[in-house]
């Protein structure tokens, strides 16, 4: 199958103002494809730099080395690592999606509406992209009582299964999963996992973090030690 997003020499430091501009290195080297159908998982311990890699990829950090290549459904490929913030946002709203740990929500919004919103964004109508969130939250067993008052209100599990509901909603080619069971219980990691594996049988390319053992197990086609590409491991 064809690559949906290749990594080619991606490098990052973080510059610490505070301390006098001290330059603590994360990355680099990294280099690695995730074809259309594949679910690519990142591993190795806390703080060797696999959230860096996944924001890189979105867009929320800037690219110090190397390229991120995307391939769009027009065929076009862009590099994300010189992109500008336009292309970003397009590549957000058609190609790349996002699921992350925590649910960012403007308030008052309904749980309903803020996992609807990005369908809408898609070109859906109000009423499908509404349809199709009502089936997801029921799917993630979010009670129905809940789907009209803000999610902020909510517990970090139920907040959580709206925010996997946001991700999934869409048909984005390119998937990146950052803990999405972290606050789950086993039957929401299960439902998870089945969401997953229909994203594979769509063709979705998917790059994750899964803390869970049993969970990475079940969902990645390859795992790819982050270790080798950490200065702070090479340099201890």
């Amino acid at each position: 199958m064809p690559s949906r997003l290749i990594l080619t020499d991606v490098g990052k430091s973080f510059v610490m103002h505070l301390r006098g501009g001290v330059t603590i290195p994360v990355i680099s080297g990294v280099s690695f494809s995730i074809d259309a159908g594949e679910c690519v998982v990142l591993g190795g311990p806390s703080g060797i730099g696999k959230s860096s890699i996944l924001k890189m990829i979105y867009g929320n950090y800037g690219v110090e080395a190397g390229q991120i290549i995307c391939a769009c459904e027009s065929g076009k490929l862009i590099d994300i690592a010189s992109a500008d913030a336009r292309t970003i946002h397009a590549l957000r709203r058609r190609t790349l999606g996002y699921v992350s740990q925590f649910l960012r929500v403007v308030p008052r919004v309904s749980a309903l509406d803020v996992v609807a919103e990005p369908l809408a964004a898609q070109g859906a109508s109000h009423e499908e992209a509404r349809r199709r969130a009502a089936e997801l939250l029921a799917r993630l067993n979010l009670p129905e009582a809940l789907w009209d008052l803000p999610p902020a209100t909510f517990s970090g599990g139920e907040q959580q299964r709206v925010n996997i509901a946001r991700g999934f909603i869409t048909d984005h080619a390119i998937l990146l999963l950052d803990e999405p069971t972290a606050s789950l219980d086993a039957q929401n990691r299960a439902v998870v996992i089945d969401l997953i594996a229909e994203k594979k049988k769509a063709g979705v390319a998917m790059l994750g973090i899964f803390h869970d053992k049993d969970v990475r197990e079940v969902v990645a086609d390859r795992v790819i030690d982050v270790a080798t590409f950490s200065r702070r491991s090479n340099a201890a």
